[in-house]
């Protein structure tokens, strides 16, 4: 372990708990580690801690051990009843301490584990962590947390350890859940729809890599609609002069014959082309894509 500078001329380390030493847990570790701080680690498996307690890092017996030996204990393992359980052997240690539980969950268990940990005489945030392993620590590294504004000021220079564009969105320990998703939902519709255009290429023998050389500027368009897309949604205006509904359904229909021709799996669009019928037999063929958000919220 080594202190900083900053450090040295200002308030002494913070002592952090890492509970959890899975890739990211371990990843965390390391952060804190290499930026000075006591760290105090925990995992159902003790041998996990081996090389970070080379590193100068305190391998605690038991939860409880752990909680309190750290001001600020993060929280990092699979699911969110196993994270309250971790929390719940605690005990009394974790009153007077601030959680900042980064395990995935829905924003329901999120605000249930804040209210929980509030009524234990803890502080809490809950963050979303949006990188492998490899990236935390990264200075583009984006972490969302809800929670205490003053908690998190407290232990910003901390946080920013694990990910230097971590921003703290709201009050509500909830919403830093529905931002990853919303992030993962849009990620994973775009891959779906990558790797089924890869597929349609392959068959012609045409390489994904050349496909994007040459429609990059497409491609990149795509992102760049995204603001005017929003706009629409926030606001329910859909009518459009260009790019309306029924001008897309040949267009959709169009790939699900070529998919099926080239024995390219035909179910992506499809679904595509359902949500697009469905919006032109309800009236809606003027109005502009951001329209089938509609379907979503039902």
């Amino acid at each position: 372990m080594t202190t900083t500078a900053a450090q040295t001329d200002a308030q002494p380390p913070v002592t952090v708990t890492v509970l959890g030493l899975g890739e990211m847990g371990t990843a965390l570790a390391h952060a804190f580690l290499a930026g000075g701080h006591p760290t105090t680690v925990w995992n159902r498996s003790p041998e996990k801690a081996g090389a970070l307690v080379a590193e100068g890092a305190v391998r605690a017996a038991t939860v409880r051990e752990a909680v309190a030996a750290g001001s600020l204990v993060i929280v990092s393992v699979k699911g969110a009843v196993t994270a309250r359980e971790l929390l719940e052997a605690s005990g009394d240690a974790l009153s007077g301490r601030t959680v900042v539980n980064l395990t995935d969950g829905t924003s329901a268990e999120a605000r249930a584990a804040a209210e929980w940990a509030g009524g234990r005489g803890a502080r809490y945030l809950h963050g979303q962590i949006m990188t492998i392993a490899p990236g935390v620590g990264g200075a583009e590294t984006v972490v969302f947390y809800g929670g205490s504004a003053a908690d998190h000021d407290r232990f910003q220079s901390v946080l920013r350890l694990i990910g230097g564009r971590g921003t703290l969105i709201a009050e509500d320990a909830g919403v830093p859940a529905l931002y990853g998703m919303a992030v993962h939902g849009t990620m994973w519709g775009a891959l779906n729809g990558f790797l089924h255009a890869s597929a349609l290429l392959a068959s012609e023998g045409i390489g994904t890599a050349r496909f994007l050389d040459d429609a990059r500027a497409s491609v990149s368009s795509l992102l760049a609609s995204l603001p005017f897309i929003a706009d629409e949604v926030d606001s329910g205006m859909y009518a459009t002069e260009y790019g309306a509904l029924r001008h897309h359904r040949p267009s959709v229909e169009d790939l699900v014959r070529e998919s099926a021709a080239r024995n390219v799996d035909t179910g992506f669009p499809r679904y595509t082309l359902g949500l697009v019928d469905k919006a032109l037999a309800e009236g809606h063929g003027d109005d502009s894509y951001a329209r089938l958000v509609e379907h979503f919220r039902r």
